[in-house]
């Protein structure tokens, strides 16, 4: 039924939607904040660039599992109790990130790893729990209006992205055109406290509130009638469709900053530029309704396809700033609606898989974009990238190459460029040599780093005629993994096409509702 607020089945509709998407919020300004501040963890920690990556891929790690799971217990224990687990969760990940200090005076470096580590996995466990209560929660507090509100919902990502980037931006350390310092970076402590603020705010918001059972839980269907769905071909198929979308998305997000800072020769342009399509994606999810009302999600769906395909091939022959916006805001329109759409078609024809059926698709796009996507699309870069120098620049080559090849799935193995090595080529080894002196006030010997002196040492000499073929290879590169991976949203919008095409054989495409639920609050 409705009750005047926006088509809900609840008084509290608004209130518990902004939680949610308050709470999407906080996991997008978590990571933003995190990435932004791994210098300095470094720097009074003394971790190395190995040990850093292992601390943030615990906040990762699990996120599509604790999803599926979550998603199978989320109607018996309720999505109140749930969401109020991911409030705890993300508090306390905040609070033991927060202490690694006193750790590290207590127990030096491994105490320090051990609780950022410790931190980063509860922090994704708490997006896990969150992602899958809110999605099935507004989807049952808007049963006519899923697609709108999901899209609103998940605007909250983009918002955090924007959020904790532009914190991060303003607060890392300033240097001149020379890499002279100029002013300090804000303490890390004081950068992640800003994760604090989203969090405590989503928690007051959830404060004393009732929380609806699912559509499919308030009509008794069982756990195992809820799995039952996810084996329908149609159902089959929305998961293979949202396993392409988190590969597009996601996977190509973890990539496109990096590879658009290269076509403009800006690493600080790449990044304005992700947050200027982040701005956008946001702005336009809470428009999803009135294009739905005419399209329908399947045609929004295909559209987004297009435009995803269009992009990244546009991007992938880009020259310039202005080339490179043009091409990221069509690839933003693409990729905008495609998530939180697919969450909702899920619902609307499989209403009897409440929480599970939502979960699941959750779970799928998230483990395709950590185990599909960006690893993929990096294999893609080294592959071309190491395929342009070994024909430019044969001696080059030798000299930046990893020593073992490495492939990817059923790919080959290839002998990409060594990041470290090319990192260290960008910027003449002022880096390296800062690690140097630092390493030798604290009396303290890194095998990597001595090993990559070592190698500087030999490779200086000819770094003046390295660096344009090692520059223009790592471009090709970008590139050719952009312009290769739009092949994926255009098979997208040709599986759109034909769901549209079938559904236009039987009448149309229509929502499905279950006769007798009550949505009663627990």
């Amino acid at each position: 039924m409705s009750n005047g607020n926006g088509n809900s089945i609840a008084p509290n509709a608004k209130r518990l939607l902004w939680a949610g998407f308050m709470a999407i919020l906080a996991a997008g300004v978590g990571f933003s904040v995190r990435g932004g501040i791994l210098g300095q963890w470094a720097e009074q920690f003394g971790f190395t660039m190995t040990e850093l990556g292992t601390i943030t891929g615990g906040g990762l790690t699990g996120f599509g599992v604790v999803i599926i799971v979550t998603s199978l217990f989320a109607d018996k224990i309720g999505y109140g109790k749930l969401l109020i687990g991911a409030f705890i969760l993300h508090f306390i990940s905040a609070v033991l990130t927060l202490a690694t200090p006193a750790f590290f005076a207590s127990g030096g470096k491994d105490a320090a790893y051990w609780c950022l580590f410790t931190a980063m996995f509860i922090f994704a466990i708490g997006n896990g729990v969150c992602e899958a209560v809110v999605n099935p929660l507004v989807a049952t507090l808007f049963p006519t209006n899923k697609t709108h509100y999901l899209n609103i919902l998940h605007a909250g990502w983009p918002a955090g992205l924007v959020l904790g980037g532009l914190a991060s931006t303003f607060m890392a350390a300033k240097t001149d055109d020379v890499g002279k310092l100029i002013a300090a970076a804000v303490d890390w402590k004081i950068q992640m406290s800003l994760f604090l603020i989203p969090v405590i705010l989503y928690g007051v918001m959830l404060f004393g509130q009732r929380f609806p059972k699912s559509e499919a839980a308030s009509a008794g269907v069982t756990i195992g009638q809820m799995i039952s769905t996810l084996f329908a071909p149609l159902m089959l198929m929305l998961l293979l469709l949202h396993a392409l979308v988190g590969y597009v998305e996601l996977g190509t997000d973890s990539w496109i900053s990096k590879i658009t800072g290269s076509i403009m020769a800006s690493p600080q342009k790449g990044l304005m530029l992700f947050v200027y399509t982040s701005l956008l994606m946001f702005a336009l999810r809470f428009v999803a309704g009135p294009i739905v009302h005419k399209i329908s999600p399947l045609g929004l769906l295909c559209v987004s396809g297009v435009f995803g395909a269009t992009g990244l091939t546009m991007l992938g022959s880009a020259v310039g700033v202005v080339a490179c916006v043009v091409a990221a805001t069509v690839y933003a329109l693409g990729k905008t609606f495609l998530w939180p759409t697919m969450l909702a078609v899920a619902s609307e024809r499989f209403p009897k898989g409440g929480a599970v059926a939502i979960g699941m698709m959750g779970g799928v796009g998230m483990l395709s974009a950590g185990l599909l996507g960006g690893p993929a699309i990096g294999y893609k870069q080294d592959y071309y990238a190491s395929k342009n120098l070994q024909q430019n620049a044969a001696e080059t080559y030798d000299r930046y190459a990893v020593a073992e090849p490495k492939g990817f799935l059923f790919l080959p193995k290839i002998k990409g460029l060594d990041g470290a090595k090319v990192g260290v080529l960008g910027d003449q080894g002022k880096e390296l040599a800062n690690i140097g002196v630092a390493l030798a006030k604290e009396q303290r010997k890194d095998a990597n780093h001595e090993a990559l002196a070592a190698w500087w040492t030999i490779a200086q000499s000819s770094a003046a005629k390295d660096a344009a073929p090692v520059n223009a290879a790592t471009l090709e590169g970008g590139r050719k993994a952009l312009a290769v991976t739009a092949a994926v949203p255009a098979a997208m919008a040709v599986l759109y096409l034909l769901l549209i095409l079938y559904f236009k054989a039987k009448g149309g495409y229509k929502q499905i509702h279950i006769h007798g639920a009550s949505h009663e609050a627990k």
